[in-house]
């Protein structure tokens, strides 16, 4: 089975910068779509980003201009750039591999953004 672990995250003051970054057991990731989906408390699981395994990137309005999905297929590992950074943001971020069969998920990375 796949495994999805997220690294990353933490505490950001609002305008700064994190890099989370998703590592993925198995053989499956290259032929995968990956997302980062997020969610704040009290709220519901929000897709941020998503990217194919051809590397076309689809992102939420919320974080258009600002945040970076990528992928590095030889590494299974996909990553999100989040730059411009506002208390808005504040979530636990989870990896989410998508294929043909079914969908895994990481256990999250918190990032927090406060002054």
């Amino acid at each position: 089975q796949v495994q999805l672990v997220e690294s990353g995250g933490g505490l950001v003051q609002p305008g700064g910068s994190l890099r989370l970054s998703c590592a993925a057991s198995g053989s499956i990731f290259s032929r995968s779509v990956m997302g980062w989906y997020r969610q704040a408390p009290g709220k519901q699981r929000e897709l941020v980003a998503q990217i194919t395994r051809g590397g076309i990137t689809n992102y939420a309005d919320s974080v258009k201009g600002r945040f970076t999905i990528s992928r590095d297929n030889a590494k299974n590992t996909v990553y999100l750039l989040m730059n411009s950074l506002k208390l808005e943001d504040t979530a636990v971020y989870y990896c989410n591999l998508h294929n043909i069969n079914a969908d895994y998920w990481g256990q999250g990375t918190q990032v927090a953004v406060s002054s």
